[in-house]
C-alpha cells in the first residue's frame, strides 16, 4: 500500500509552502505512530563506503526539504542511505517574499526563490544534539544575504567551524541562483579564495577533534565547458573532497509557454535533468576518480538515478522527485542501481 498516491491530491491542493510544512509535519506523525513504512517500502541495503563514511544505500536526501534540521529523525526512518540538511546561514533570515515556491505538474518540476530562508546557525545546531538519528548526516551552509562577496568566507568558515562537530561532512554551496551575486563565488579567482581558506580552516578543526571530515561543494548546472574547466583546475588544486552536481537551474528549457516559465527561480524536477547529467559527466571527465560525485537534479524514476550512477556518480540525492512520487522513489532507486552495479561489474 502506498498512501502518499492518495494523499498527494490533498497535498497538491494546497500552497507549496503550506504543502510543504505539512507534509513535514505528517512525517513526525507518521514516525511517533509507527506508520512510516505506509509511506512506502523501505529500500533493502546496498553499502557504499566513501571518505570514510559507511552508507547503508547510495541514495540520500538533497539540501533544501529540511533547512533547519527540525525533522531529521523522521527524514531518516524513510529508508535513506543519507541526510544533507540546510541550507543554513550564520544569522537567521525570511528569504525572499512569498509566494516563493511554484509547482508545475505537468512538467514534474518545481520553481522556487526561497533565499536561504532559516532559522540560523544556533536553531539547527539545537535540532541536530536532540535527534536521535545515527546515520550519515550532511549540512549544507550559505552565506548571509546581507554578507558582500568579499566577506563571504567569513560566513562559510563559521558554519564549517560550529557544525564540524556535530555531521558527517559539510557541503558548501556557491550554486543557489536565489541569493543575489552568489553564484559569481563559482568564478575561478574568488573560487580558489574560498576554497583555500576553508581547507585551512578544516585542517585545523581535524587536528582540533581528532577526525579529518569531507568538506563538498555544490555548483550550479548552467556552467558552459570553460567554467567547467576553469572549475575543474581549482578544485584539483584544492583539498577537497567531493563535488554536487548539480543546483537547480536558470534556465527555462522546455517550459515555453507555461503560465509560470517567467516566475524567476532555480527550476528542478525533470526539465533540470538534462543540464545536470551534462555537468556531472563533464566534470566526472575533468576530474577523473580521483574526486567522487554525487548526483542530483532531475530524479523522478529508478531509471534517472542509474543514469547518474553511469555518468560517474558515486551516490545520488533526490528533493523534487520525492513531491510528485513520494518516498516509494527511494526503493526504486535503490534496486536500479543495484541493477546498474551488477551491470558494471559483470564480468
Amino acid at each position: 500500500m502506498n498512501i502518499y498516491r492518495l494523499l498527494r491530491p490533498l497535498l497538491f491542493a494546497l500552497d507549496p509552502e503550506r504543502a510543504h510544512s505539512t507534509t513535514l509535519l505528517s512525517l513526525e506523525i507518521a514516525r511517533i505512530t509507527g506508520l512510516s513504512r505506509l509511506l512506502g517500502s523501505r529500500p533493502q541495503t546496498l553499502p557504499s563506503r566513501l571518505w570514510g563514511l559507511d552508507f547503508p544505500n547510495p541514495v540520500g536526501l538533497a539540501a533544501g526539504l529540511d533547512k533547519n534540521g527540525a525533522h531529521i529523525d523522521a527524514l531518516g526512518a524513510l529508508g535513506f542511505g543519507f541526510l544533507e540538511i540546510g541550507t543554513v546561514t550564520p544569522r537567521p533570515q525570511s528569504g525572499n517574499p512569498r509566494p516563493r515556491l511554484f509547482r508545475l505538474p505537468e512538467h514534474q518540476a518545481l520553481i522556487n526563490r526561497m533565499g536561504f530562508n532559516n532559522d540560523g546557525l544556533d536553531v539547527l545546531l539545537r535540532n541536530i544534539e536532540r535527534s536521535h538519528y545515527r546515520g550519515v548526516l550532511g549540512v549544507n551552509i550559505g552565506k548571509n544575504k546581507d554578507t558582500p562577496n568579499q566577506q563571504a568566507v567569513e560566513d562559510y568558515r563559521l558554519g564549517l567551524q560550529r557544525t564540524y562537530p556535530l555531521v558527517s561532512y559539510i557541503t558548501v554551496n556557491i550554486s543557489s541562483p536565489n541569493t543575489k551575486g552568489l553564484r559569481d563565488l563559482q568564478h575561478a579567482t574568488a573560487l580558489r579564495h574560498l576554497l583555500e581558506n576553508l581547507c585551512d580552516t578544516r585542517e585545523k578543526l581535524a587536528t582540533q577533534y581528532g577526525r579529518r571530515k569531507p568538506l563538498l561543494l555544490k555548483i550550479a548546472p548552467d556552467l558552459d565547458a570553460s567554467s567547467m574547466d576553469h572549475m575543474a583546475e581549482v578544485l584539483q588544486e584544492s583539498n577537497f573532497d567531493g563535488l554536487i552536481c548539480t543546483n537547480t537551474t536558470v534556465s527555462r528549457e522546455g517550459l515555453a509557454g507555461h503560465t509560470l516559465a517567467k516566475e524567476a527561480g532555480g527550476l528542478s524536477g525533470t526539465p533540470l535533468r538534462a543540464a545536470a547529467d551534462t555537468v556531472l559527466k563533464g566534470m566526472q571527465q575533468r576530474l577523473g576518480e580521483g574526486m567522487p560525485l554525487i548526483g542530483v537534479g532531475g530524479i523522478l524514476s529508478g531509471a534517472d538515478a542509474a543514469t547518474k550512477i553511469q555518468g560517474g556518480a558515486q551516490l545520488v540525492q533526490c528533493y523534487t522527485g520525492l513531491i510528485y512520487r513520494g518516498p516509494q522513489l527511494i526503493s526504486e532507486c535503490v534496486e536500479a542501481i543495484r541493477s546498474t552495479q551488477g551491470l558494471i561489474h559483470a564480468p
